[in-house]
C-alpha cells in the first residue's frame, strides 16, 4: 500500500495547488487536515477496485483524481465530526484537531470547501472517461455523502446521544449508523473504481458485497480500538465513545461477539472476490490489513 499512498499524497498536493483556495488561511486549514496522513483507505479502495476490473496497474493514473476527490470528502467529514457541536475531539491523527488550530469558524469553512472540492475534481479531472461514467460516479459519491448516506448516519448518531431510543431498537439503529456513517463512503469508493474501470453488473454486485462487509468490519474494529487501542498508534484519545454515550458494537453485543463478527465479515468480503483472481489481490490485502490493524 506504500506505493499507492505515495501516489495519493502527491495527487492531493497537486489538487490543493491547482485549485488554490483563497484566502490563504482557508487553504492552510484545508491542507492541514488533508495532508495529516491517515490510512488513505478510501482512495486506496478506489484504486484497488479499478485494478480488480481493469487489471493490475491499469488505469491508475486516470482514476487517481477520483480517489483523491473521495479523500477530500472524507477529510471534510473528519473536520466536522471533531467540532465541539459534534464529537468535541482535541486530537486527530496525532495532531491537534482543525478547530483547535484554526478556530471553529475556519474549520467549518475548510470542511465545506473540501466537500465542494470533491465534486469540482470529479467534474473537471476525469476527462479520460465518458461523461456517462463520470455522472454515475458523481451520483454514487453524492448519495453516499448526503442524508441517505454519511450525513444521515451522523445525524442518527447524534440523535441517539441526545435523545436515545427504546431498548429493543438499539441493534437495528446501530446497524443503520455504521452502514451509513462509515460504510456508505467505503461502498462508494469501491463502486467508483469499478464503474470507471467498466465493471459488468455481476462484477459490480460482487464488489459491492465486498465493500458492505469490509465497511462494517472496519467500523466494528474502530469501536473495539476505542476501548483496547493504543492512543499513540491511533493518534487520538481512546474511551471517547463511552464518554459520549455512543452506540457501539461492544456496548450492544459485547466484545467477544464483536470480534467474532469482524472475522465473519472479513471472510464474507474475501469470498466475494472469488471470481476476480489475482487482479483482486490488493482488495484481499486490505481485508487482511483490517483483520490486524491497530490504528
Amino acid at each position: 500500500m506504500a506505493h499507492q499512498m505515495k501516489l495519493i499524497n502527491a495527487e492531493l498536493e497537486r489538487i490543493i495547488d491547482e485549485f488554490a483556495p483563497q484566502p490563504a488561511k482557508l487553504r492552510a486549514a484545508m491542507a492541514y487536515s488533508l495532508m495529516a496522513g491517515g490510512k488513505r483507505l478510501r482512495p486506496i479502495l478506489v484504486l484497488a477496485a479499478t485494478e480488480a476490473i481493469a487489471g493490475r496497474g491499469r488505469l491508475i493514473q486516470q482514476v487517481l483524481p477520483a480517489a483523491c476527490a473521495i479523500e477530500c470528502l472524507h477529510t471534510y467529514s473528519l473536520i466536522h465530526d471533531d467540532l465541539p457541536a459534534m464529537d468535541d475531539d482535541d486530537w486527530r491523527r496525532g495532531k491537534a484537531t482543525n478547530h483547535r488550530v484554526f478556530g471553529e469558524g475556519m474549520a467549518i469553512l475548510a470542511g465545506d470547501a473540501l466537500l465542494t472540492l470533491c465534486f469540482e475534481v470529479l467534474a473537471q479531472r476525469l476527462t479520460y472517461f465518458p461523461a456517462e461514467q463520470v455522472l454515475q460516479v458523481v451520483a454514487e459519491v453524492a448519495g453516499a455523502a448526503g442524508g441517505q448516506g454519511m450525513v444521515g448516519g451522523q445525524a442518527a448518531d447524534i440523535l441517539w446521544e441526545k435523545e436515545g431510543v427504546q431498548e429493543g431498537d438499539q441493534a437495528q439503529l446501530l446497524q443503520y449508523i455504521h452502514q451509513h456513517k462509515t460504510g456508505a463512503l467505503i461502498v462508494a469508493s469501491v463502486r467508483t473504481g469499478a464503474i470507471l474501470a467498466g465493471a459488468q453488473p455481476d462484477q459490480l454486485t460482487a464488489l459491492t458485497d465486498y465493500a458492505h462487509a469490509l465497511g462494517l468490519a472496519f467500523q466494528i474494529t474502530d469501536d473495539l480500538l476505542d476501548i483496547y487501542g493504543d492512543a499513540t498508534k491511533l493518534g487520538k484519545q481512546i474511551g471517547q465513545d463511552e464518554a459520549l454515550g455512543k452506540l457501539t458494537y461492544p456496548a450492544v453485543h459485547g466484545t467477544a461477539k464483536s470480534k467474532q463478527r469482524v472475522e465473519e465479515l472479513l471472510q464474507q468480503a474475501t469470498a466475494s472476490l472469488t471470481a476476480f483472481g489475482s487482479d483482486a489481490a490488493p482488495l484481499r490485502s486490505l481485508a487482511a490489513f483490517l483483520a490486524e490493524r491497530e490504528y
